[in-house]
Order: C-alpha cells, then structure tokens, then sequence
C-alpha cells in the first residue's frame, strides 16, 4: 500500500484570494509550508487525521478508562469579509494523487 507523501485541500469558493492558513493552531508560510495550485493548498507532507473510533475506544472514553492520543492535525483557514474576520476549521486533507 502506497501513502501519498503530500496533502491537498480544496479550498471553499467564497474564500477570497487573501487569506491566512493554520495546522494545528500554527500559522503556515506559503512556498515554504505549502504551496497554491489553483484553489488548493499543497502540503508537502501528509496531515493527519485520526480514524474513525470504534465501539470499545467510544466506551472506554465515556467510563473514563481512556482517551485518544492519536495523531489530529485540523487545517483552518483565516480571511477578512466586509472588515469581519471569519475562519473555515476543520477542512479535510486529502492524499495528493
């Protein structure tokens, strides 16, 4: 099984050419963090997201045995509309083909 070794995000249609991106709270530099094909961002390297929890991770985090601590990295994307800052969380990495 073949892992892509970048990431691409497509980005919405009403964010405006002048925006700023964040990885996990972090604010990312373009041409060095990634790079802007169109209206997707190119990561050079895979972002993580975690799995779908099963049953018994679910259950054991409600009785309190466990939590997760797998790897999550969330893409937010910042802009300014009209003087209001607005923000786009949680936008979902795909592999680079």
């Amino acid at each position: 099984m073949k892992v892509s070794q970048r990431s691409r995000i497509e980005l919405p249609d009403h964010v405006p050419p002048a925006f700023e991106v964040y990885v996990g709270g972090v604010r990312q530099v373009p041409a060095r963090d990634f790079q802007l094909e169109g209206r997707s961002l190119v990561f050079p390297r895979p972002l993580a997201q975690e799995g779908r929890l099963g049953f018994w991770r679910w259950a054991s985090m409600w009785l309190g045995i466990a939590g997760t601590y797998r790897k999550h990295e969330t893409v937010d994307i910042a802009y300014e509309v009209g003087g209001h800052r607005e923000v786009e969380t949680g936008l979902q990495p795909q592999p680079y083909d």
